[in-house]
Formats: C-alpha cells, structure tokens, sequence
C-alpha cells in the first residue's frame, strides 16, 4: 500500500468521520424519544425556568447512579438544538432551557409533536428498513411487503389497532400546525360555503378550519374503517368513501398530506375526481393542496434533506414520491387543470391553490 500523504490522510479522517456521523445518527430519533419518555420538556416547562441537572434528576426520579447519563443525553440534544445550556450566575451549576424544538414536545399544547415523535420511533415500521437492499432487487411494491408479508402500509396499519391509534394520534399532532398557518393564509379559505376534506381522518384538521370558518360547511372523506363511529355537529359531518373512486361535490377539495403517498397515475386519478366534485361551482371551485415541493436550489441544506427523507418514506412504504414544481405542474395539466398557485407557509410543506 503506497504511503499516504498527509493531505490525503487528513481528508480520509474527515471522510471517515462524515461516515461515522451518519451511522451513529439513527441515535438522534432514538434519543428525542428516550426525552420524551422521560417526560424532560414537560420538567422543563412546568419548572417555570432553565432547570438545573441536579433538579432534574430529582424530577425524573431517576436513580442518583444514572445521573450522569441524563447530563450526557442532554449534553447530545443540546448540541443538536434541542435544549439550550444556561449559566446560572448564583449556582456552580449548568441549567437546561428549552428551545422552539423541544416546545414541540411538551404536552397539553396546541402545536405538541410528540405523538409523531413515537409514530415515527415505532420499532415494527423502522425495522422494515434494514430490508432496503433486498427490497431494491425484488417485486414487492414496497419494504413493508418485503420485511412483513403480502400486504400494504395501509393493510398493515388499518389491520393493528395499536398501528392505527398511532397513525391516527401522529395526523392529529401534525394537523396542529394549522392554527399557525391560518393566520396566514385564511383568505384561502374565504368565501367558500363548502368544503371536503379528502382523507381527513379523525377531522382534526376540520374541527381547527371551522373554528376559524364557523358557517363553512366541511365534510371530512375517509374510508369506512377511519371514519365510522365519529360524529360531527351543524358544521362538520364525516363521509365514509373512497377518493379514487368519487369524491363529494363542494366549493372547494382539500388534500392535506395526501397526495405524496401516490403514484402519478393514482395522483391523476384522484385530481380529476376533485375536478369533477368542483365542477359544478363556476370559477369559484378550486383544490387546496398541502404537501411538499422539493426546491433543492432554493431551498437550505437541512430543509432539502427533510423533503429527501420524506420522499425515501414515501417511496419504499406507499410507492408514492415528493415531488419538484415540474413534477406537480404535469400532474396538474394531466388531470386538466389550468392554474396554480405556490406559497411556502408550512414550514417544509408549501400550501398549492389550483384551479380548473
């Protein structure tokens, strides 16, 4: 083996370090929910101010031989931005803050995460993924056939009730975010009568639009399985349905993180089943769509590598994808609509108008 030089050996030490990074980053999920098991950002919040180790430990109950271990996790989120560290001037001791990360897991709170932090934590489903390879050079649709056996995501979460109590949970913490999002965009949905949820689920999402829009009339559709069994009130009724096969007529159709668990052709499908259900409606009708745009040229670093991840998901669990602006404009013009309009108001998720 010839000699290596010494520029060449510093970059293989940085390579390597790169590579061990992202080996030991399967840690990082992993250690959010030991967090939030532990019910730290919940100790924090209650505790009114930046929380000291030792009255942390205290508040955990956590075994005096393992206080150490909690100043070594913290020590790890809080150099990935999950806590802030606080000198405290009048002790010899660090406290711990949170940050506008770690006030996503505090319970009781309209935009709390935590649901999705174990929905996305679950051993079955994250197992799944050491099937990639095997996966990649076989027949089955997605991993979840591979690792699982002859059935879908869907088949799988709606056929375990602990799955789909998960599923369901995660959607509900997620559709929080609507709260701050409509205090941006409620001209979206000004002016309309109607509306229809497509794949609403439990109808959190519905309830937080109609108490913003208490004369809207919104409809949540879902399949059978989700929505049966769920009452609604003057406002909001819940319709057992499938989207690929027709969808209620209404002003306007919303798809809140539907789309990207399909393929193009079921994509279409579903589009020109929101075309019709609008049709009837003049040039008033439109689809509200909220889902992700990859923009790797606009976008930052961390924001891209979201919307990659996510498409990962999206490919190897439902055979569907997230899509660049090319990739919605063709769905669009195939389905036969005309028009649309992007804006960047969720976050790592954009809010599509589109119009026929």
């Amino acid at each position: 083996m010839a000699f290596m030089s010494g520029d060449s050996a510093t970059e293989l030490f940085q390579a390597q370090a790169q590579l061990y990074r992202v080996m030991y980053s399967f840690l990082n999920p992993m250690s959010i929910k030991w967090a939030v098991e532990l019910g730290i950002p919940n100790v924090i919040h209650n505790h009114g101010q930046p929380i000291t180790l030792s009255d942390l430990v205290s508040a955990l109950e956590v075994p005096q031989a393992k206080a150490t271990c909690v100043q070594r996790l913290m020590r790890l989120l809080a150099h990935n931005g999950f806590f802030a560290i606080i000198k405290v001037y009048e002790s010899k001791e660090e406290a711990y803050a949170l940050t506008p990360t770690s006030q996503l897991l505090v319970s009781g709170t309209d935009h709390c995460l935590s649901a999705m932090v174990g929905f996305l934590n679950d051993p079955t489903l994250v197992g799944v993924y050491h099937q990639l390879g095997k996966w990649t050079c076989g027949e089955d649709r997605t991993i979840i056939e591979t690792a699982l056996g002859p059935r879908g995501y869907w088949d799988f979460v709606h056929q375990t009730p602990t799955h789909m109590q998960a599923f369901n949970e995660a959607m509900e913490s997620d559709s929080h975010v609507m709260r701050l999002a409509l205090r941006d965009c409620k001209s979206v949905f000004e002016g309309l009568d109607s509306i229809v949820d497509v794949g609403g689920g439990t109808g959190n999402t519905a309830k937080i639009i109609c108490e913003a829009f208490p004369n809207l009339k919104y409809i949540v559709l879902d399949l059978p399985q989700v929505v049966d069994g769920l009452t609604g009130n003057k406002n909001l009724s819940f319709v057992s349905g499938n989207m690929l096969k027709s969808i209620p007529q209404a002003d306007a159709i919303l798809l809140k993180w539907v789309l990207h668990n399909w393929g193009d052709d079921d994509c279409i499908k579903i589009l020109k089943n929101c075309k019709d259900a609008i049709s009837g409606r003049g040039k008033g009708g439109k689809v509200i769509i909220i889902d992700i745009v990859i923009n790797e040229k606009q976008d930052e670093h961390e924001m891209t590598e979201v919307k990659l991840l996510c498409d990962v998901i999206m490919m190897t669990s439902l055979n569907g994808k997230e899509r660049d602006e090319k990739d919605w404009k063709r769905l669009f013009m195939d389905a036969g609509f005309k028009y649309y309009k992007i804006f960047p108001t969720f976050g790592f998720r954009s809010l599509i108008e589109l119009y026929p």
